[in-house]
Formats: C-alpha cells, sequence, structure tokens
C-alpha cells in the first residue's frame, strides 16, 4: 500500500510540473516611438503641422532678425548716438524682446496642444490596429512598452504597413 501512494504521489508530481503544464503564449511587441516617426497617419499629421504653424513660425524668423538688426545697430552705434535716442533705442528693443519672447512661448505651447492631438489619433488608430493584428493571428498579448525585446516579437513592421495601407482620415 505505501509503495502504491509513493507512486501515486511521482505520478501527481511529473504530471504538474512546470513542463506538463506549459500553455504555449503568443506574444508581441510594438515600438510605439517608431510608430510616431514612420507611420503614414504620423507623417501626415507632421505636414499637416507644419503647414498650419508656417506662417507663425515665419513671423518669429522675422521677429529674430529684427531684433538682432536692432541689437548690431545699438552695438555699434550706441557709444556716439544722443542718451535720448540711446534710451529709446534700448526700450524698442526691449519691448521687441517681450513681444518676441510672448510669441515664441505662445508659439511653442500650441504647437505641443496642437502635436499631442494629432498623435492622440495617430495612437488610436495604430492600437485599432495593433488590436485587428492581434485578433487574426491570435496573440495573447502584445506590448508597447519594454526595456527590452527581441526582434523576434516585435510587429512593429506589420503595423506600420496596416497603417500605410489604410486611406487617411479626414
Amino acid at each position: 500500500m505505501f509503495r502504491f501512494i509513493q507512486a501515486l504521489l511521482v505520478a501527481v508530481l511529473i504530471g504538474s510540473s512546470p513542463l506538463a503544464l506549459a500553455v504555449e503564449v503568443k506574444i508581441g511587441f510594438v515600438n510605439t516611438e517608431r510608430i510616431f516617426r514612420e507611420a503614414a497617419p504620423a507623417v501626415r499629421a507632421q505636414k499637416k503641422l507644419e503647414k498650419e504653424f508656417e506662417k507663425r513660425d515665419q513671423e518669429l524668423q522675422r521677429l529674430a532678425k529684427q531684433l538682432q538688426g536692432m541689437q548690431e545697430t545699438l552695438e555699434k552705434n550706441g557709444v556716439t548716438m544722443a542718451e535720448a535716442d540711446r534710451r529709446n533705442k534700448d526700450r524698442e528693443f526691449n519691448d521687441l524682446n517681450r513681444e518676441f519672447q510672448r510669441k515664441q512661448r505662445e508659439y511653442r505651447e500650441d504647437l505641443n496642444q496642437r502635436r499631442n492631438e494629432e498623435l492622440a489619433v495617430v495612437l488610436e488608430r495604430a492600437n485599432k490596429t495593433i488590436k485587428q493584428i492581434a485578433e487574426q493571428e491570435k496573440f495573447d498579448i502584445i506590448f508597447q512598452e519594454a526595456v527590452f525585446a527581441s526582434p523576434r516579437i516585435d510587429i512593429t513592421e506589420k503595423v506600420l504597413k496596416a497603417l500605410s495601407d489604410q486611406p487617411a482620415a479626414k
């Protein structure tokens, strides 16, 4: 009887070993940064933002050149100018510099807000695409962030291709 219980215990232990319980898990990884750089919707969003902010960028460049010219004039002619003229030119320069800094700050804030809005749309489309790939290819889990991911499980290229095959959103 003791040997029978011992044999039964060994059989149970062998049957419940990790090898016997191993379940095949299909894992994938998507490089989100690469999606934001290379995906067709992300490239279209970047071009859209460049066009949308082009005039404001040109205005900032114009103001920067104007400031540089004023500064050079003040450095070159400041010593020979009358005190009142120099003070007026300094005041003009400082006013324009404050305006430039304010416009530059507003530009950066607006650009960052719009970029975040556009990237959110890209991420939403990418996530839908990733989910479709996961369902079609029967993935158990797909990670978007990892310290390390083997190229063997990286499906970023599939996602990029699927996104480029989709029509542009209106």
